[in-house]
């Protein structure tokens, strides 16, 4: 069974950058997707198997960076600028795919690592 350890979470200031990191990702699509107190998880990013193709959230978008390194295993989110709303535990998950729909983690995604926290805050 392929397993998933997220890691490089903590506190971070506003504005301040945090690099997060996806171990075990294998050659599968993989999603990033946090969850905040009182909210619904939400889509951050997905990086295709090959590391060709990304997707992010419009929120994100422009601050945040989704890579991959298939011969360390590991994919990684860079995130820039980070505001205290993004306050959350942030999950790695992997899928056949990111598809039009990585955003929607309803069954897509076969594997979920068990999350790494983020708070943002002075």
């Amino acid at each position: 069974q392929l397993q998933l350890v997220e890691s490089g979470g903590g506190l971070v200031q506003p504005g301040g950058s945090l690099r997060l990191s996806c171990e075990g990702s294998g050659f599968l699509a993989i999603g990033w997707f946090r969850l905040a107190a009182g909210s619904e998880r939400e889509g951050v990013a997905c990086i295709s198997s090959s590391g060709g193709s990304t997707y992010y959230s419009d929120s994100v978008k422009g601050r945040f960076t989704v890579s991959r390194d298939n011969a360390e295993n590991a994919v990684y989110l860079q995130m820039n600028s980070l505001k205290p709303e993004e306050t959350a535990i942030y999950y790695c998950a992997a899928g056949n795919g990111c598809g039009d729909s990585w955003y929607l983690d309803g069954g897509k995604y076969d594997y979920w690592g068990q999350g790494t926290e983020v708070t943002v805050s002075s």
